[in-house]
């Protein structure tokens, strides 16, 4: 790993190399922070430490499928085909590295179909805001969605294209019942002796023999009934919808609709995970800095404190003036360990977000720049083109209206081909044509059309509110992003005359002027200055960055980040 102090502004590089000896001691005591686990996260990736390729086990679960970045709201029409494309994709995702299970290493779960990313402890903003994408699992779970969504959509595209099917069958029976014929012989005895009574009428001294008995004797009482054997069968049927009436398209256009949604949606919260790093990272570059002043007034301390117990042995102060020196010292040591503290959280923080199990390293120094920004209105305009909030309308709009075509075919017909043969020696076969009609029932057509009619109208009303809640945000932020730069400048003469006192008080309490007291007083008074001005400057970060995601450009930030013309010093760089 390499550490080094990066190039300081001109505005503090002075006042900040008084204190460049302490700057080893504070990236000891961060550089001793050990990884915690204690923060409950949800899982997608384990990191190996570039700086140290030795490591064994670390490797990193990334979901495959990642939507590039883009600040426009041609993104919802390209995720669409980028996801349709999945496939092609994780082959070649394949073919650069074998996926694999790996093991998140904050939850210990086994993440599937992943594939290992080195990534360095030493990250600029860029490099961060690249490997969120890869490790994040809110995006990787917004693009499960998107995928499951435009595969809905291209399942329902076949819906009206012929169906082709086969019938196969083969069955075998047994058939085995005692059937009683007493009474059908019976009737059948009775039925030709009457019948031979009414056609040959018996002479008086004739007896004729009994036909009826000479029948029934041939027939039994009872017959057992016996059968076995088997059937085969096949058959090739079609059935094609040739004519729906617009309902596979209304039903298709409804489910890109909510494709649509998704897509907007997986902006939203990638929108607002640049900003929650943007605010991660600057806060932990401000702790960082935090931690160096207070070691730097300590040591400035220390000195006084030494000189003090000089002044005190010759006689030139009183016990009470070496003993405030004394205090003095031992708040500032407090301080200085609760700023190294706060700055371990900070890095932890970032840590976690980005999903490894060492500490990252901010390179990317807090800056400000003193170009006054566009008008108001520019930003405006950008947010009515770009946000994702009014994407989601727009696709909240597209699927009411797709509902409302749908609603519209209640009574119209569907027209079907259909035909099956059977795969015999002598085949037989049916074909024909088919059209229903729904007479009555069912939904309620008038009900169906003036809901979506109702639903056209809230994404219509919605969109204009969401319009001036958008244009109010962007004037605000504007106005916070101005106040900050106003008040980093204004700033920096609170920086200047701080110091300047401060270095007359020294050289004061040397020459007997002025007591420990004056000195103490004046360290303090320069030290909140610089962290007044790191404070503004964190500010004026995180305003920018809360105007860039409210106009739906997260990565314009980047842009202003490389055009600042002042920039903070910073304890890390690569």
């Amino acid at each position: 790993m390499k550490f080094a102090l990066s190039t300081l502004s001109t505005a503090v590089i002075t006042v900040m190399l008084m204190g460049m000896s302490v700057a080893t001691s504070v990236s000891a005591n961060v550089d001793d922070v050990e990884p915690q686990n204690d923060v409950p996260a949800v899982t997608v990736t384990q990191i190996v430490d570039a700086d140290n390729p030795l490591q064994t086990g670390h490797t990193a679960a990334v979901q495959t499928n990642t939507i590039a970045p883009a600040d426009n709201k041609s993104v919802i029409n390209n995720t669409a085909t980028t996801i349709h494309n999945q496939s092609i994709e994780l082959k070649g995702i394949e073919q650069k590295s074998n996926l694999t299970t790996l093991i998140d290493p904050i939850t210990h779960k086994a993440v599937d179909n992943s594939y290992p990313l080195e990534v360095s402890s030493f990250l600029s903003l860029e490099q961060a805001q690249n490997i969120l994408l890869q490790v994040s699992p809110k995006l990787a779970a917004n693009e499960a969605a998107i995928a499951a969504s435009q595969f809905q959509t291209d399942a329902l595209k076949t819906i009206d294209n012929p169906l082709v099917f086969a019938r196969v069958s083969a069955s075998a029976y047994h058939v085995e019942e005692d059937i009683d014929l007493s009474s059908l012989k019976n009737g059948i005895v009775n039925e030709i002796n009457n019948g031979v009574d009414d056609v040959i009428p018996a002479p008086p001294t004739t007896d004729l023999p009994n036909f009826g008995e000479l029948v029934g004797e041939r027939l039994p009482n009872s017959y057992d009934f016996n059968r076995s054997g088997s059937t085969t069968g096949a058959g090739i049927g079609v059935v094609w919808p040739i004519y729906t009436a617009g309902r596979t398209t209304a039903l298709t256009g409804a489910s890109d609709a909510r494709t649509q949604e998704a897509v907007a949606d997986s902006l939203l919260d990638k929108n607002e995970l640049y900003n929650t790093l943007i605010e991660r990272y600057f806060k932990a570059q401000l702790a960082i800095i935090a931690a160096y002043l207070r070691e730097d007034a300590y040591d400035t301390l220390q000195q006084t404190d030494h000189m003090a117990q000089r002044l005190f042995e010759e006689g030139f102060i009183s016990r009470v003036d070496r003993l405030e020196a004394q205090s003095a010292l031992a708040d500032a040591k407090s301080e200085s360990v609760n700023a190294n503290n706060d700055a371990r959280l900070a890095m932890i923080a970032l840590q976690r977000l980005l999903r490894t199990d060492y500490r990252i390293k901010p390179t990317t120094p807090l800056f400000v720049s003193s170009r006054p920004l566009p008008d108001v209105s520019y930003f405006q305009d950008l947010a009515l083109s770009n946000h994702p909030g009014l994407q989601k309308v727009a696709a909240k709009r597209a699927q009411a209206q797709q509902l409302h075509a749908l609603s519209d075919t209640g009574y119209k017909p569907t027209v079907m081909l259909y035909g099956y043969g059977q795969v015999e020696k002598d085949p037989s076969w049916v074909a024909g044509i088919s059209a229903t009609w729904k007479l009555w029932g069912g939904l309620d057509k008038t009900a169906s059309l003036a809901s979506s009619n109702a639903q056209i109208r809230q994404a219509d009303l919605s969109e204009i509110e969401v319009s001036d809640n958008l244009l109010l945000l962007v004037e605000k932020n504007w106005h916070d992003v101005n106040n900050a730069q106003s008040r980093y400048q204004a700033l920096q003469s609170n920086v200047d005359l701080a110091a300047e006192v401060l270095r007359l008080r020294q050289l004061g309490l040397q020459e007997g002027v002025n007591t420990t007291v004056d000195v103490v007083q004046a360290q303090t008074q320069s030290l909140k200055a610089r962290t007044e001005q790191a404070q503004a400057a964190n500010s004026y970060v995180q305003a920018l960055a809360a105007l860039m995601q409210s106009c739906g450009t997260p990565l314009a930030f980047n842009a202003y980040l490389n055009a600042a013309d002042i920039q903070l010093p910073t304890l890390y760089s690569e």
